[in-house]
């Protein structure tokens, strides 16, 4: 595969992992699905509802600004490991946003090379 289809797959990566993060921002943002029974359940409270989607979707814009894409990486993946500690605290499954983290350093790591040289693999 060229370089610029592995650059081409790193940014729709890139696009569909800030996408789940715009989604699930303006879900806590416009308050759906009874998303303030699911953040009680998580021991949360309901105020904290409209500064997690405001988090959220900043975090999801500074990661697709690609001079500020590793920012936003970073941002995320702070913002992912607080989700990932409350789901654990209350021994909910944590695949999901360890797998969105995932996707989130993939979709970076094919499109920036300054990454690529940070974390070189070996190659034969």
């Amino acid at each position: 595969m060229g370089a610029s289809k592995i650059v081409w797959a790193g940014r729709v990566i890139s696009v569909l992992a800030a996408l789940m993060f715009v989604f699930s921002a303006f879900i806590k943002l416009a308050g759906l699905w009874d998303v303030g029974k699911e953040i009680a359940r998580l021991g949360l409270r309901d105020s904290m509802l409209f500064p997690l989607g405001l988090l959220e979707l900043s975090c999801a814009v500074i990661y697709l600004i690609p001079p500020a894409a590793v920012l936003g990486a970073v941002l995320l993946t702070g913002y992912l490991g607080g989700a990932i500690l409350t789901h654990w605290r209350i021994a909910d499954p944590i695949w999901g946003p360890l797998l969105l983290g995932g996707f989130v350093w993939l979709g970076i790591y094919l499109r920036e090379d300054r990454l690529k040289a940070l974390l070189p693999f070996r190659r034969s």
